[in-house]
């Protein structure tokens, strides 16, 4: 019963911080801001991290099913 929860919570963090990964690699190859009007490398580094972060509390969430 708990295990639902906890798929769709890891599913949900999993996508999130892949696709802000994704997409924050795709900015900084382009050469494009990754925050309109925020220092690029700084920009960069905290979505780095967010999307990190979100990708491990999904495999947190997968362990616990």
């Amino acid at each position: 019963m708990e295990s639902g929860p906890a798929i769709f919570a890891g599913t949900v963090f999993a996508l999130f911080g892949g696709g802000l990964l994704a997409w924050t690699v795709v900015r900084v190859r382009q050469g494009g801001a990754v925050a309109r009007g925020v220092n690029r490398v700084a920009s960069a580094t905290l979505t780095s991290v967010v999307g990190s972060g979100a990708l491990a509390l999904g495999m947190w969430c997968f362990t616990r099913v």
